[in-house]
């Protein structure tokens, strides 16, 4: 998916594994899906929905990530005083899927968005093959603080807002919600074939927002979807928003300010920001300057 401006990872619940590029596969115009496996993956324990992790990517001109350290106590400080040149570039992403085949193979998907080589990630993605070997940072348990979505039990509706970076993080949920659960989702992508086919249980009307075929400015056009919608039929509905911050704060006023959601009840994430490098927005947040996620935060 794409960068997630958090903590810098701590290696309690989470610890390092080893992923071997198995396969990949084009599903849809900006998405490729990587398959990951590796012994490793034996002692993951993804906990499901939107569970995040991080990827260590070689720089270019080498297959394979390689870190001076994944001690506990000294990794960072040691991928941070790597030369410029050498340091594999960190990204969080999420889980598309963790399965064991029937092969006792223990595989995880990964979803990218491409976009040249405006990114390293899409770099690197663009020109994954098997058996390119990366590092990353992922759960040891299933109850982790990386798993964002947290309906509380008394929620009768799921609202959703996603762009095209979390809409693998939205598919994750969607695969995961029981039968019966309402949800009412508004997904923006790029091109009209990154309109996916999103299995689920879940009674879903989703709206897709897709940007090559209109001219607004994009705040402006997903605020018009949203208001084009028209009231949703909810007494206690739980809303998760991921994507472009700027365009999450909007939505996420839009949601309290003008449908009356209690605060509390939204869990919002800024992925990337416009104008600001990865490397700008995971500088605020080591440095604590992230913006709070905290559902009762100021809007």
């Amino acid at each position: 998916m794409t960068v997630n401006a958090s903590d810098a990872p701590a290696v309690a619940h989470f610890r390092f594994f080893t992923l071997d590029v198995l396969r990949t596969r084009r599903v849809g115009h900006s998405f490729l899906r990587v398959t990951f496996g590796g012994e490793s993956l034996a002692d993951f324990r993804s906990g499901g929905y939107d569970q995040s992790l991080s990827l260590f990517l070689p720089p270019p001109g080498r297959e394979h990530t390689v870190l001076p350290s994944t001690d506990e106590d000294t990794w960072f400080a040691a991928w941070r005083g790597m030369p410029d040149e050498e340091r594999p570039v960190m990204r969080s992403y999420t889980v598309r899927e963790q399965r064991r085949t029937a092969g006792g193979v223990d595989e995880v998907d990964i979803d990218f968005v491409l976009h040249g080589d405006t990114s390293p990630a899409s770099h690197w993605a663009g020109r994954a093959v098997t058996g390119r070997r990366i590092l990353a940072i992922g759960p040891a348990v299933a109850e982790n603080k990386s798993v964002r979505f947290q309906p509380p039990a008394a929620a009768d509706a799921i609202w959703m807002y996603a762009d095209e970076t979390a809409l693998p993080a939205a598919a994750a949920i969607l695969d995961r919600l029981p039968a019966g659960t309402r949800v009412r989702a508004w997904f923006e992508v790029p091109h009209e074939d990154d309109r996916l086919d999103l299995p689920t249980l879940a009674e879903a009307d989703i709206t897709w927002i897709v940007r090559e075929s209109a001219g607004r400015e994009r705040t402006d056009r997903v605020l018009g979807a949203l208001r084009s919608a028209g009231p949703a039929a909810a007494e206690a509905p739980y809303v998760w928003l991921a994507g472009e911050a700027g365009t999450i704060r909007a939505v996420r006023r839009h949601f309290v300010q003008e449908r009356s959601v209690d605060r509390r009840s939204v869990r919002f994430t800024g992925y990337w920001r416009l104008g600001a490098t990865e490397e700008e927005l995971l500088a605020e947040a080591y440095a604590g300057q992230a913006p709070s996620e905290d559902p009762g935060s100021e809007l």
